[in-house]
């Protein structure tokens, strides 16, 4: 996936990440999955309908028609629209949900998504290379089998996508 030319996010780290893992030997010591693509429903048991549906539709050919829907989903030059958009969104949004069915279930006791971390995604709009707030889904996920969640960010900036989701509940600690 392809932000644009200049743009500081460079999907080609998680492949990057991912060679230096097998070059190391560490997938001997691991299970690597390939994350299943989160449905629509799943991606709307946090993001707005609306929402959803707009990355779902708009890409770079039909972004004029679109034009009402950037500034009220903030698309900008931070959260641009390309080529593979919705997909890319299923694709790390699926990784953190599996990620959290193997704890619930049990088939893990840790679990990692290299293409994750998407913390910066509001209910209704786009923020920081953030389209869809993988981590909520993933918090949801949890809360399925866990009373309480804490959630320890480790990125420079704030995940303030996921303080957000979570401010008014006393089980998630973010």
């Amino acid at each position: 996936f392809y932000f644009g030319l200049g743009h500081p996010n460079k999907p080609h780290r998680i492949r990057m990440t991912h060679n230096l893992l097998m070059n190391y030997g560490m997938d001997k010591r691991m299970e690597v999955f390939r994350p299943v693509p989160a449905t629509q429903t799943e991606l709307t048991m946090f993001h707005a309908d609306d929402y959803v549906n707009f990355l779902k539709t708009v890409t770079p050919d039909n972004i004029q028609d679109y034009q009402s829907h950037l500034r009220r989903f903030n698309i900008n030059e931070d959260c641009p629209i390309f080529d593979g958009l919705f997909r890319f969104c299923q694709t790390s949004a699926g990784g953190s949900i599996m990620a959290a069915q193997k704890l619930n279930n049990g088939s893990a006791d840790i679990t990692v998504n290299w293409a994750g971390g998407r913390h910066h995604a509001k209910k209704s709009e786009a923020s920081g290379f953030c389209y869809i707030n993988d981590i909520v889904l993933a918090i949801l996920e949890l809360l399925k089998q866990h009373g309480r969640v804490l959630y320890i960010d480790i990125d420079l900036h704030h995940g303030d996508g996921v303080e957000e989701a979570f401010y008014t509940t006393n089980r998630v600690m973010t």
